[in-house]
């Protein structure tokens, strides 16, 4: 094992993770699964997203993605299945995220050498993934790599996102928060979704925050004022630890070297995605 400087796998994984979410705010998606008759915003996520593990019910959807409300998933799955099968579905992710990159990226930063660079180093760290128990990553992990360099880099990016992912949702059961829970906690570090926005994707309502609050209140979590406590904090910090933890072994196969290089690659792709409006803005943020 490769011994790596602290907390190095989370950053490379802090910029590959939002290169990985262009798509789903991006207009080229709800176009793409308009085309296959998905037509909404929320039924597109989940059937994007979910594609992956097949025609799956919404029992494994809310599993799966964790902090959204099984009346939200509902609502949409498994109907989605009837408009478009998987196949087609993830068929048209493929194009969204194609026209998304290039649009974000211009084609000169998507046919530079560094694109391919980057993607290289991508997937060479997912080999060292494991489908043990994690099963979003377990059913992208089937698909195939894209030809294109910046396709298997998102491709790469979807992988370890989603490796990670699965590892943090059993963190969050270990460190006994719920799905609302989580979110506000979350949110209360200044670095997770404003509760604007979590309302109004999650399907939660502002009942479900405020009850959620008032159950962390009572653990000692959040103050009056809705501000993580010292044991809040320290909470936040050993989900992220453990997350860390459970992690680490993509980031060690590739080595420290491999992990710079790629955080730097990578870094540079997503300024320029978010310099082209790659998300909306006041996503982020504790209002």
């Amino acid at each position: 094992m490769t011994s790596l400087p602290e907390r190095a796998g989370r950053r490379c994984h802090n910029v590959l993770n939002p290169l990985h979410s262009t798509h789903y705010f991006s207009p080229d998606l709800g176009r793409e699964l308009a085309a296959v008759g998905i037509d909404d915003d929320r039924g597109a996520y989940f059937a994007a997203r979910a594609a992956a593990m097949g025609a799956v019910g919404p029992g494994t959807v809310t599993a799966t993605f964790y902090n959204f409300s099984h009346e939200l998933v509902s609502g949409h799955v498994p109907g989605v299945w009837r408009s478009a099968s998987p196949e087609t579905v993830l068929a048209a992710r493929v194009r969204a995220v194609d026209t998304t990159l290039r649009r974000l990226l211009g084609e000169e930063l998507i046919a530079a050498k560094e694109m391919a660079e980057a993607a290289e180093l991508a997937l060479r760290a997912t080999e060292a993934c494991v489908r043990t128990a994690r099963p979003l990553y377990a059913a992208h992990a089937d698909l195939p790599v894209p030809e294109e360099p910046h396709l298997a880099l998102w491709h790469a990016a979807t992988l370890l996102r989603e490796h990670r992912g699965d590892g943090h949702l059993a963190v969050l059961l270990g460190a006994e928060l719920d799905p609302v829970e989580a979110l506000v906690s979350h949110t209360a570090t200044g670095r997770g979704m404003a509760p604007r926005w979590a309302l109004a994707t999650r399907g939660w309502t502002r009942a479900d925050w405020e009850a959620a609050v008032a159950r962390l209140r009572g653990r000692g979590l959040l103050d009056a004022e809705g501000e993580l406590t010292e044991a809040g904090v320290a909470l936040r910090a050993t989900i992220e630890a453990d997350t860390d933890r459970l992690d680490r072994a993509p980031y060690e196969h590739l080595g420290a070297a491999g992990v710079e290089r790629l955080t730097e690659l990578a870094k540079a792709v997503l300024t320029t995605a978010l310099t082209n409006g790659a998300f909306p803005e006041g996503m982020i943020g504790k209002d």
